[in-house]
């Protein structure tokens, strides 16, 4: 019988592989882990009490905010509070970033950026939400206030990033460079334990994840690619929650499309919040993250704390695929298909 190995235990042994195994990164992946653990709890109660539906306002990109976003918009930044090795977070649901006060005289040296509930839409008909969380270590003086250019890195400077899936299970994945490894929540014990060690991607699959409703929208490169799918019987898989679908791709393969469509012509999807951290673990699990527009998610200047972009990720042979229907069928500048 294998030895059940915890959350806590695997990031203390694992420290050696950060870049700075200092044991502050340690402790911000744990807090990380309680915020999930208290979040859960209240996703899987969430139609007992009254949390469920719109909290009453707008979140800065015009989407109505639901009561359960702001439950884990805030349970997760008291919990990053606790260790003292954040100096600031940035969060979908806010405008702007987080100061946060040093613990004692701590000089915390991280930044933490995160959706606290990716696909909230479908809590009210029990579809699988999650979490999605990028950590980056900070440019300016630790001894000063952290400001806007310790959030606007690039994904490649990432130090770590993961994800929270609630669903039938819960499951937490991350990564710091040395792999992705998966853990499923023991309610039993109340600990995340490992349960998918080393994970790697298919270099193909049998699936595909787009928004087909928005067929007629999109440019005609993606529409050619959308049908060749069809064609070679793929099946449609589309949940609704970008970090679920993620989460059946890294380990069954496939691909998942968010183009940009006319209402959205610089693309949907928030760089900073999903696209960066989710492209970390793909790539990290032998994957490919790239825009539309054919650049490597990791290497996109941001510019703006909610900026958006179109992505392709999934299984490296489908998105190389997708990249050739691009180069082919794109029009050129006189307006005539390659």
């Amino acid at each position: 019988m294998n030895r059940i190995v915890t959350l806590d235990e695997f990031i203390i042994h694992q420290q050696k592989d950060f870049a700075h195994a200092t044991g502050e990164l340690t402790g911000l992946l744990r807090d990380i882990g309680v915020a999930s653990k208290i979040v859960n709890r209240e996703v899987n109660k969430a139609g007992l009490v009254n949390i469920l539906g719109v909290e009453g306002s707008e979140n800065s990109h015009g989407e109505q905010v639901q009561k359960l976003d702001m439950y884990a918009h805030d349970k997760l930044i008291e919990c990053l509070k606790n260790s003292g090795e954040v100096c600031g977070v940035a969060s979908e649901e806010e405008e702007g970033f987080i100061k946060i006060k040093s613990v004692g005289k701590k000089e915390a040296k991280y930044v933490v950026l995160f959706d606290p509930l990716d696909g909230s839409s479908n809590i009210d008909v029990n579809v699988s939400v999650g979490t999605i969380f990028s950590i980056f270590r900070r440019k300016s003086n630790s001894k000063k206030e952290v400001n806007i250019k310790d959030f606007l890195q690039k994904g490649v400077e990432q130090v770590a990033s993961g994800y929270v899936v609630y669903g039938t299970s819960t499951i937490l994945v991350y990564t710091t460079g040395q792999g992705v490894n998966g853990f499923t929540l023991d309610p039993s014990i109340g600990e995340f334990c490992l349960s998918h060690r080393d994970i790697k991607i298919p270099a193909r699959g049998n699936y595909y994840s787009v928004n087909q409703g928005y067929y007629l929208k999109f440019d005609v490169e993606m529409r050619r690619y959308i049908d060749h799918c069809s064609d070679m019987n793929l099946r449609l898989r589309y949940i609704g929650s970008m970090v679920s679908d993620i989460h059946r791709i890294l380990f069954q393969g496939g691909i998942f499309l968010y183009p940009n469509t006319r209402k959205f012509p610089k693309g949907k999807l928030r760089l900073l919040y999903e696209c960066n951290p989710l492209a970390m673990i793909v790539e990290e699990a032998g994957g490919k993250a790239i825009s539309a527009q054919l650049e490597r998610i990791l290497e996109m200047e941001p510019s703006e704390l909610h900026q958006r972009c179109t992505i392709v990720i999934g299984s490296p042979d489908m998105v190389d695929e997708l990249k050739e229907f691009i180069e082919r069928y794109k029009p050129v500048s006189n307006g005539v298909h390659k």
